[in-house]
């Protein structure tokens, strides 16, 4: 058989491994034992991750909708088409009735060019992605704080820790491969400590569990802080050379006392005072976080307060210290990293800055807007009140993954254009105006950037079904009807410019990237990249240590609707479940949608295991199956998103953080009906 080494599709993780190819088809996947991060293993999504690309529901062909139809289509009707409505809509309502959503599961260099389609092509600054609804807050929260908005350290760095606190993130099944570093720590000695509202796998094996009401990690986190500064546990000397606003920060901690952490969060104050002491003491140690965090209407201030913590003991900048935010797609940060955001450039550079604008409009060839574009969900209400009337979405299903999908779903109706591509059809397709077949992860080349900043190689293993194209091949055909220079032969070349354009990723070519790939920022031809950020210094100069405060959430339980609804994935689905529930030994583990229960709620309900219920909220209603679990609290529902047929984020809660623009989809008040035979 031929093998390929590739980078898996899934988590950030970004593991490699080699697709197996046999008559043109992926008959299996091997782990790649040269790998810096997954070092030949992988977890059960990896092992699968080239079953459903040969799947026969693939979309093959361009459609067209024509009255309630989608009808085959060619390449040159469908983007000439897109290119007349697009170009009729930005002269009728301007460019900001225009918007593009790109994809966390598309290549660096096809974020790239759209970022550039939308700034360049179709003059609007309203471009964004999935990020917007996992990690806006990281980007937000740790780039104030730091300077950058990505993970301090090297995954591998996590077995040098001596303490390691995992707040929201139920890594086992969500980063396998990033908990078998934290369990390898903990095997020597490290003490670990989870706090999560669930009792996770890694919580069963962790020196302290934390179990705070959901939605209170503020509270808590600043308490665990207050002891820690109270018990002069930290680092004065970093404090004083390398921060600024500890003493601010410091004096606002006072009234946040472990007594008042437990009266919110139910976290008892004897239990903050043990993780206080192992993690004030270690020598050191790491912050691992994931979307139990990040996706709540205060994220951008829980991370805020993570950061706070990490730098008043001074754990940045060495091995086995730092924060590690978890990202959930393989290529979210590297979506980030170009430019798929409203108000910055790649690399991060911010719309406001006239040099930036500058440089990028004399490589462009255009002249280039300073307005602040429009986030995500900012875009979808935008077309629900009218003023968006064309949006290009790439591999994303905002119509199943996006919060309130009943609105979504209406908003998406309202556009005079919705282009998507993808490479299944699903509920967002459906909808669409022009549907674009794409090529995926095993049917092209490019780079994926991991969640430790690895900017990694993924290489053509077999060919792309029917008509089916890269991303990048018709998004250039379709920036040339636009008006645009696009002549780029090759994704290297399309990374060339990125290279020119992104100081972090200057020192980035192909022939350099060879199985392991290199960490950003990577800023020379020489360089080696960068494992360990803020080791001598900060970019903005001195981190920032800011106080926060505690909010309640935007909904709490009440009479009406006593649950609190959680909602996330499991162990054996990805996302919205477009590549995972067409893999059968995926979809056989969990083949329907289930809400977790707690037993004694269940007792009190009259529900047993797999009797079908109702889980309802103020936004709507869906039926799933009843999973009895112990590691559950009692009034705590969780609800995994991948189930079109019970859609999760059709429930959530709407309320926004001020800051980072992402919802709150953890904490939602919700009820439980039995489904009567």
């Amino acid at each position: 058989m031929e093998k390929v080494h590739t980078t898996c599709v899934y988590c950030g993780c970004g593991c490699g491994l080699f697709m197996h190819i046999e008559g043109g088809r992926i008959v299996g996947v091997s782990p790649s034992p040269a790998h810096p991060m997954s070092r030949g293993r992988l977890c059960i999504k990896g092992w699968l991750a080239g079953d459903f690309v040969g799947h026969p529901e693939r979309l093959t062909h361009p459609l067209l909708r024509r009255g309630d139809r989608a009808v085959k289509s060619t390449w040159d009707e469908a983007l000439g088409l897109a290119a007349k409505k697009l170009k009729s809509i930005q002269r009728r309502f301007g460019p900001q009735s225009l918007g593009v959503l790109t994809s966390a599961k598309g290549t660096n260099e096809e974020n790239y060019l759209l970022m550039k389609l939308a700034r360049a092509g179709l003059g609007t600054n309203n471009v964004d992605h999935v990020a917007r609804l996992c990690h806006a807050p990281t980007v937000a929260g740790l780039g104030s704080a730091l300077g950058s908005g990505a993970m301090t350290g090297s995954i591998s760095s996590l077995e040098c820790s001596d303490a390691i606190l995992v707040v929201g993130s139920n890594t086992t099944e969500q980063h396998p491969l990033v908990a078998s570093y934290i369990l390898r720590a903990r095997s020597r000695g490290a003490k670990l400590i989870v706090a999560d509202p669930r009792k996770t796998r890694l919580a069963e094996l962790a020196d302290l569990w934390l179990s705070p009401r959901s939605g209170t990690d503020v509270v808590w986190i600043n308490s665990l802080l207050n002891v820690i500064v109270e018990q002069d546990l930290i680092d004065r000397q970093f404090i004083e050379e390398r921060t600024a606003g500890f003493e601010e920060t410091a004096l606002s901690l006072r009234e946040q006392t472990p007594d008042k952490a437990e009266e919110i969060s139910g976290i008892a104050r004897t239990d903050l005072a043990r993780a206080a002491a192992i993690f004030g003491k270690a020598e050191r140690a790491a912050i691992v976080y994931a979307m139990g965090v990040t996706q709540h209407a205060q994220g951008t201030d829980i991370v805020q307060a993570l950061a706070n913590l990490a730098l008043a003991t001074g754990n940045m900048g060495r091995e086995g210290t730092g924060i590690y935010p978890l990202r959930g797609h393989q290529n979210v940060q590297g979506a980030c990293d170009m430019g798929a955001l409203p108000t910055v450039f790649s690399g991060y550079q911010p719309l406001s800055s006239p040099a930036v604008r500058a440089k990028f409009e004399t490589a462009w060839g255009t002249a280039l807007s300073a307005e602040p574009g429009l986030t995500a969900l900012e875009m979808l209400w935008a077309a629900e009140t009218g003023s968006l009337k064309g949006l290009i979405v790439v591999g994303e299903n905002p119509a199943l993954s996006y919060p309130d999908s009943f609105r979504v779903l209406k908003a998406l109706k309202e556009l005079e254009l919705l282009l998507v591509c993808d490479i299944f059809p699903n509920e967002t397709t459906a909808l669409a105006d022009v549907v674009l077949p794409a090529a995926c992860f095993a049917e092209k080349e490019g780079t994926f950037t991991s969640t430790e900043r690895r900017v990694q190689l993924i290489r053509k293993a077999v060919n792309p079904p029917g008509e089916a194209r890269a991303e990048w091949e018709w998004i250039c055909d379709l920036m040339r009807r636009m008006g645009l220079q696009a002549d780029y032969p090759s994704p290297a070349s399309i990374m060339a410019e990125m290279a020119l354009l992104t100081p972090s990723y200057s020192g980035i070519a192909y022939e350099r990237l060879g199985l392991a790939g290199l960490q950003w920022p990577c800023p020379s031809k020489d360089h080696p990249g960068t494992g360990i950020l803020h080791v001598d210094c900060f970019s903005q100069g001195r981190a920032r240590l800011r106080p926060v405060y505690y909010a309640q959430p935007p909904e709490i339980p009440d009479s009406d609707y006593p649950f609190i609804l959680n909602t996330g994935r499991s162990l054996y689905h990805f996302h919205t479940g477009t590549m995972t529930r067409r893999t059968s030994l995926l979809d056989r583990e969990i083949p329907a949608p289930f809400v977790d229960i707690n037993p004694e709620d269940a007792r009190i309900l009259g529900l047993r295991e797999g009797m079908r219920v109702i889980v309802e909220t103020r936004r709507g209603r869906i039926a799933a199956e009843a999973h009895l679990v112990d590691r559950l609290p009692r009034g705590n529902l969780f609800l995994p998103i991948h189930f079109t047929e019970a859609p999760a984020n059709a429930l959530t809660c709407q309320s926004i953080d001020p800051v980072s623009k992402i919802a709150e989809l953890k904490v939602s008040a919700a009820r439980l009906e039995r489904v009567m035979p």
